[in-house]
């Protein structure tokens, strides 16, 4: 009788599709209480039979039908141990839910199990009986608790003992109990991974437990990728990590952050500034995009650009990740605008203040905004595009956005392209030939980090509860100017200012790409024809597993059933 494969806590599909591209076929069985979640899953995975119900109440003898379980996954909600949930007690049905994993090991005793959280997990203790809130004089206490249960006993009386059977609705003299009491003889073995290790454009780092009872050993499965400075990578052992500029949508386009009719805020531009001084003005190697520098009631429309270096960020279930887009516009000699010395004004829907100065607008990108920076926004930046992507969250961490650069030429005379390389020579610069340069990096709405990252690095950790990340492109064009005040910027001796900033706030595809899910994938609607909202979207890319995680755990202890698709495929 074949082995089956069941996912609990399925939601948008994360594990699933990981488990599918390690075997070939999808999961028997997908377990959640969220309808919509059901929806999206089934609508990717229809040869799934689906329990719309609380992991609770579904019973694993009847759902199998009497087939071994070959493997069990299981993702409990993580917000009762997670970074991202503040101070706000959790419910005790929430903490509680890894104890599924206990009720499936003495009803079917899957030959192996894994189970997902944050890293957080291994704190799982007691609570404080008056405060709703963990004891910290017993973290980790129940965690070991429920390791002990799995594999070698716990003492019988240990207070672990009576929430589980509260939990499982066991009886505390039954056999059941004795069983946890006794230990399941499982082999249990745990560590963190990291996403952009395995293959995802995010540093994602989560928590994995392995439990086996066949009598294999527990193998956990070789890296894959590494930092593309290391000597592994460089030697050929290990490919680069994947990059967060893999997932920017370039077509996209960007609103200036001065023509809005809701100004950002103070915040926002802060960490808009900081991340352009940090990696536009002061960076020796900005990311290149390449631009189509028309601009059309506000926005900038990009052309999708060369691949980053560097993972993105982990994605959490919240929208998060916002694009923001500085760039040059041009000015003339006599034409007006705040010099670049004084604070820049706040940003309201009637004003679209820009850093001013004559000649051509290239350099201010780079040269206007230190000031601005300085003075105007204080010490919040971003991080360069080269390193990996910031987490993303599901609910409201930080956001992120991202900054590109590249030399655009506008208007006619020689011009015969969209634009050349950063690392080409600079075409002659005339009265009626024009070069643009725009710089592109993350930066991070909310949450510690101020002044975002590279584009070439990781996407950071997307999360259900919303670390925003949004991209920034800075665009400069050349300055036709007598001045040599210190604000210009000089690349191939040519000098440049910069004059207009743009963002946006990532999309949900651009999310799940960085969350490691196949193109084609479906999240905007499910089979029935419901469309779902962006923020429901996004919410279930932040709470979804990783699809390279799970493969890379199933090839690494599942051989045998990724042989059987081999076998299938010859």
């Amino acid at each position: 009788m074949r082995e089956i494969i069941v996912d609990n806590f399925a939601g948008g599909g994360g594990a699933s599709t990981g488990i599918e591209l390690a075997i070939g076929r999808s999961v028997d069985i997908a377990i959640n209480h969220d309808e919509n979640a059901i929806a999206m899953h089934k609508t990717n995975h229809p040869d799934t039979l689906h329990y719309c119900e609380s992991v609770f109440d579904v019973d694993p003898v009847a759902a199998t039908g009497g087939n071994p379980v070959g493997l069990a996954w299981f993702s409990p909600d993580c917000r009762h141990f997670s970074k991202a949930k503040g101070a706000k007690p959790v419910k005790k049905e929430i903490r509680g839910l890894a104890w599924i994993v206990l009720r499936w090991a003495l009803a079917k005793r899957p030959r192996v199990m894994m189970l997902e959280n944050v890293e957080e997990f291994k704190t799982w203790g007691p609570q404080l009986a008056d405060e709703m809130r963990p004891d910290p004089a017993r973290t980790g206490e129940t965690f070991n608790a429920f390791v002990g249960m799995l594999s070698t006993g716990i003492p019988a009386d240990h207070p672990a003992l009576a929430e589980v059977c509260e939990f499982l609705a066991i009886d505390p003299g039954s056999t059941q109990a004795k069983q946890l009491v006794e230990g399941l003889g499982y082999d249990v073995d745990y560590r963190e991974l990291r996403a952009c290790d395995y293959g995802a454009p995010t540093i994602r780092k989560r928590f994995f437990m392995v439990m086996r009872c066949d009598g294999c050993p527990i193998q956990w499965p070789a890296v894959t990728h590494g930092d593309p400075k290391s000597l592994e990578v460089q030697s050929g052992r290990l490919m680069p990590w994947r990059t967060a500029a893999e997932c920017i949508d370039w077509n996209v386009p960007a609103l200036s952050i001065f023509d809005r009719k809701k100004p950002l805020a103070e915040n926002t531009l802060k960490r808009i500034a900081r991340g352009i001084q940090r990696f536009v003005i002061e960076s020796a190697s900005p990311f290149i995009v390449k631009c189509n520098h028309t601009t059309t009631k506000g926005k900038y429309d990009c052309f999708r650009g060369q691949a980053l270096r560097e993972p993105l960020q982990t994605i959490t279930k919240t929208h998060g990740y916002a694009l923001a887009v500085p760039h040059l516009t041009k000015f003339r000699t006599g034409a007006t605008g705040q010099p670049v010395t004084e604070p820049v004004p706040t940003v309201t829907a009637g004003t679209s203040k820009r850093p001013g100065g004559n000649g051509h607008a290239l350099g201010i990108v780079e040269a206007a905004i230190a000031p601005f920076v300085g003075r105007q926004f204080g010490a919040s930046v971003g991080h360069r595009a080269d390193e990996p992507s910031a987490t993303i969250t599901a609910g409201g961490g930080g956001k992120s956005q991202l900054v590109g650069a590249f030399l655009a030429k506008h208007y006619g005379g020689n011009y015969t392209g969209p634009g050349v390389s950063m690392d080409e020579p600079a075409h002659s610069v005339t009265t009626v030939d024009h070069h643009a340069v725009v710089a592109s990096h993350l930066v991070k709405l909310r949450g510690t980090c101020r002044d975002g990252q590279r584009l070439d690095v990781p996407m950071p950790t997307i999360t259900a509860g919303g670390q925003h990340v949004g991209e920034v492109r800075t665009f400069l064009e050349t300055y036709c100017g007598e001045s040599d005040d210190e604000w210009l910027v000089t690349i191939d001796g040519v000098k440049y200012q910069i004059v207009d900033i743009g963002m946006r706030m990532l999309q949900p595809h651009e999310l799940y790409k960085a969350q490691g899910f196949p193109d084609g994938y479906v999240i905007d609607q499910d089979y029935r024809g419901n469309r779902y909202a962006k923020d429901k979207q996004v919410a279930r890319c932040g709470n979804a597993v990783p699809p390279p995680f799970a493969r890379a755990l199933v090839e690494a202890n599942l051989p045998e059933l990724c042989a059987m698709q081999q076998q299938e495929v010859a």
